[in-house]
C-alpha cells in the first residue's frame, strides 16, 4: 500500500466535500454542484482542475467522462487519516447508551451482547465483540506439592488469577522440603515474566535437573495460555449488510472464528492504539476488499482485553462510526476494569483457599 501524498489545503477541502457529499447522497459529485452547495469562493473550473489532480493521485474516480467524482478507497483513507477531525456522538445518544449499560446486570457477557447491539444499531452496520482475554500471560507463583510416591501436583498461578494444575510423575520420590526449595528458587526468578522472558531467564540461570524440568512445564503452560483461540464472539447487525453486494462476502469474516482471529492478530501486530480504521482490507484481506472495519481494543490494555468493531461498506459515516466505536470501547474498558479487579481478587482468594486445602490434605 503506497504512502498517501500530501494535498494542498484547497485540495483537502474539495476531497473532504466529495467524501461527505457522496456518503450522504450515494451519487457522484459534480464541480458545479459542489460550488453551489457549499458556496465556495472559487469557480467550478478551479474545482475541475483539482478534481483532475485528485484523480491522478488516486483519491477520486470518475465512472465516465461526463460524470462527477466519487472517492476511492485511497481517498477515504486520506480523509480518515488527515481530515476526519475529532467528532463526538450527540450528548443525548451518549446518555442513552450509558443508561442502557447501567441498567444491565454486572455480568461481562451481558455487557458484550449489549455493546454489539449498540454498535450495530448506531452504525447501521454489522458489529462484533470478542470476549476479553489475558494478552501476555505472566508468571506469578508456583507451588509443588508431594502427593503419593513419585506423583507431584504442580500449581501455577498466572497474573489475573488463572490457576493451572498438573500432575507430574518424577523419576524418583522427592521430599516436600526438596520440592518447596525448587519452587522457592523459581518463584523470585520468574516473577512477573512472560513466556519469552522466562525462557531467557532460565537459559542464563543455573538450574538443577528438577528445576529445569519444572521450567519446561511452566513454559508450556504459559505458551498454551498465550495461544488460546478466541473463545467467544458476539455478533449483531449482519442483516444490515446482507443486501449490500460489496459487504456480503464480509459475513465470512464475521462467521469464521479462525479467519477473524488471524485478521485481528495481524492488525494488532501492525501496532497503534485507540480506534483503527481498515479500508478495503488495506490490501491484506480479500474478505474486506469493498468494506471498512472500524475497531478498537477495550479493557485493561496490557492485561485483560478484547476487541470490538463495526463492519460495513466503504461508503459509511466515518465520523459517527469512529466516535461510536471509541465511546463504546471507553465504556467497556471502564466496566472490564471493575470486573477484572473484582475477579482477580476473587480468584486470588479462591487460589489461596485451594492451596490451603491441598496442604491440609497432604499433612493429613
Amino acid at each position: 500500500m503506497s504512502e498517501l501524498q500530501q494535498l494542498t489545503e484547497r485540495q483537502e477541502r474539495i476531497l473532504a466535500m466529495v467524501v461527505r457529499t457522496f456518503i450522504e447522497t450515494g451519487k457522484p459529485v459534480g464541480s458545479r454542484a459542489l460550488v453551489e452547495h457549499f458556496g465556495l469562493d472559487f469557480s467550478s473550473a478551479t474545482v475541475r482542475n483539482d478534481f483532475a489532480t485528485l484523480g491522478e493521485l488516486g483519491y477520486v474516480a470518475q465512472l465516465h467522462t461526463s460524470a462527477g467524482r466519487i472517492p476511492t478507497e485511497r481517498g477515504y483513507r486520506y480523509f480518515v487519516q488527515k481530515l476526519l477531525g475529532d467528532f463526538h456522538l450527540p450528548l443525548h445518544e451518549r446518555q442513552m447508551i450509558r443508561h442502557q449499560f447501567h441498567q444491565a446486570r454486572l455480568e461481562l457477557e451481558q455487557w458484550m451482547r449489549l455493546s454489539a447491539a449498540i454498535l450495530a444499531r448506531t452504525s447501521g452496520s454489522a458489529s462484533f465483540v470478542t470476549a476479553p482475554q489475558v494478552r501476555a500471560n505472566r508468571f506469578k507463583h508456583l507451588q509443588l506439592i508431594a502427593t503419593q510416591g513419585r506423583l507431584v501436583l504442580m500449581v501455577l498461578v498466572l497474573h489475573g488469577g488463572e490457576v493451572k494444575q498438573q500432575m507430574l510423575t518424577l523419576a524418583e520420590t522427592l521430599s516436600q522440603a526438596r520440592l518447596s526449595a525448587a519452587a522457592d528458587h523459581l518463584n523470585p526468578l520468574f516473577l512477573d515474566l512472560d513466556s519469552e522472558e522466562v525462557a531467557a531467564r532460565a537459559a542464563a540461570a543455573h538450574l538443577d535437573r528438577l528445576e529445569s524440568d519444572i521450567t519446561t512445564l511452566v513454559l508450556a503452560s504459559l505458551r498454551l495460555a498465550d495461544n488460546r483461540p478466541i473463545s467467544d464472539i458476539y455478533r449483531d447487525g449482519l442483516v444490515n449488510i446482507l443486501d449490500d453486494e460489496g459487504t456480503r462476502h464480509a459475513i465470512r469474516l464475521l462467521e469464521e472464528r479462525t479467519l477473524l482471529a488471524s485478521v485481528l492478530a495481524e492488525q494488532e501486530a501492525q501496532g497503534g492504539e485507540g480506534v483503527q480504521v481498515v479500508i478495503g482490507g488495506d490490501g491484506r484481506w480479500e474478505e474486506l476488499r469493498d468494506c471498512t472495519m472500524i475497531l478498537s481494543r477495550y479493557g485493561v490494555t496490557d492485561s485483560f482485553s478484547g476487541t470490538l468493531a463495526v463492519v460495513g461498506p466503504t461508503r459509511m459515516p466515518y465520523d459517527r462510526n469512529v466516535a461510536t466505536v471509541r465511546f463504546v470501547a471507553d465504556l467497556m474498558s471502564g466496566f472490564v476494569y471493575e470486573y477484572f479487579a473484582q475477579d482477580t481478587a476473587d480468584n486470588r482468594s479462591n487460589t489461596l483457599y485451594q492451596l490451603e486445602e491441598l496442604n491440609r490434605d497432604r499433612d493429613e
